[in-house]
């Protein structure tokens, strides 16, 4: 099934990654790749049940004009925003808002704080749309920043951090919140390696997915070593950038991903799959000429990523019978900030599919 919309153009400023639009946040590719718009790739053996690939579904004007409506003048139901207490001495920032079941979790992505989720000034987002219609939480991961630069809200921890350290954190808050499940993940960039391994160790209440072009071990396998090497380079945090920030987050990319492989495999679910249109082949000899990434990267790096990253975000999405793999975003990586419509509407679709008791997106 594939369902075809008009696309609008972004501004040529919204392309960039989250980290360019925020002080001192990481200007690497924002650990994880972007693919080509529209494309998908496909085994030479797709099976049977094979995920559908849809172009995406931004909002029509009046769908637009209805959702910032909602957002902008409901009142929010059972908010909370404060520093919750996990032991150890440590606090975490959690907010949440809504009512209902399944509980939305959003996870950001690598050094993002819980704003990813609702830009300020952004209408509709994700996070208020998503808060009128269940209950929706968003949390600061140790070490994050806020689009303007602010450091996490959260107590600092030591560098690096892995998947499952942030997985535990996230049973902690829970746990502390007296929250259960069932919950539906929305995961951003590397936090869908977070959002793998607490659905491995929570399958029973894990009832839905969405990946919002995300990293994960997949991509690793698509790249020679050399490939890979060069990525891990790009996206590792510079000294620089340390020495502005010290807590920030940071990570082995190659413990992380593995933590993921060893991780039990994911039953039956319904999950749809983000993948970022924009070119990476198009922006990348930008970041070596201004610097944002080592100078000795090759020029046509881009398009390895895009490549890659395309195949990647392909095979999870065919671990999900009857997922869906939305490949044209009109969105750089950053999905929920430049197109929140298309996450938005993803993850009402995995909603349904979890009240209606299914384990598939399309039907």
């Amino acid at each position: 099934m594939r369902r075809d919309a008009k696309s609008r153009p972004l501004p040529a400023s919204r392309r960039a990654p989250i980290a360019l639009l925020a002080a001192a946040a990481s200007v690497g590719l924002v650990l994880s790749a972007c693919s080509s718009s529209g494309s998908t790739a496909a085994s030479s053996s797709p099976p049977a049940s094979s995920p559908s690939t849809s172009a995406a579904r931004p909002s029509t004007p009046a769908a637009s004009s209805q959702s910032a409506t909602a957002s902008d003048t409901t009142e929010p139901v059972n908010p909370i925003a404060e520093k919750v207490d996990i032991g150890g001495g440590r606090s975490i920032y959690v907010e949440c808002q809504g009512e209902g079941s399944p509980t939305v979790l959003l996870l950001s992505g690598g050094g993002t704080a819980s704003d990813l989720w609702h830009a300020p000034g952004q209408v509709p987002n994700v996070y208020d749309t998503i808060g009128t219609q269940t209950r929706v939480c968003a949390w600061d991961r140790p070490g994050v920043q806020y689009l303007d630069g602010t450091p996490s809200r959260s107590t600092a921890v030591p560098q690096p951090i892995t998947p499952q350290d942030a997985a535990d954190d996230l049973t902690a808050i829970l746990d502390k919140l007296d929250m259960h499940g069932p919950y539906v993940l929305v995961a951003h960039s590397f936090a869908g390696n977070i959002a793998r391994v607490f659905a491995a160790e929570n399958a029973a209440d894990v009832k839905g997915m969405v990946f919002v072009d995300v990293l994960s071990p997949e991509l690793r396998a698509q790249m020679t070593p050399e490939q890979w090497a060069t990525w891990v380079a790009t996206n590792n945090r510079s000294p620089a950038l340390i020495a502005a920030y010290p807590d920030l987050e940071q990570y082995d990319f190659n413990v992380s991903l593995d933590q993921v492989d060893a991780a039990e495999k994911l039953g039956p679910m319904p999950v749809v799959v983000l993948t970022a249109s924009v070119k990476f082949a198009d922006i990348v000899p930008e970041y070596i000429d201004e610097g944002l990434v080592p100078a000795d990267t090759p020029r046509d790096f881009g398009s390895v990523i895009d490549r890659t990253n395309s195949a990647a975000q392909a095979v999870i999405a065919g671990y999900f019978p009857g997922s869906e793999h939305i490949t044209d975003t009109n969105s750089g990586h950053n999905i929920m900030v430049e197109n929140a419509a298309v996450v938005i509407k993803a993850t009402e679709d995995v909603i349904a599919a979890v009240d209606a008791g299914r384990t598939t997106v399309t039907g």
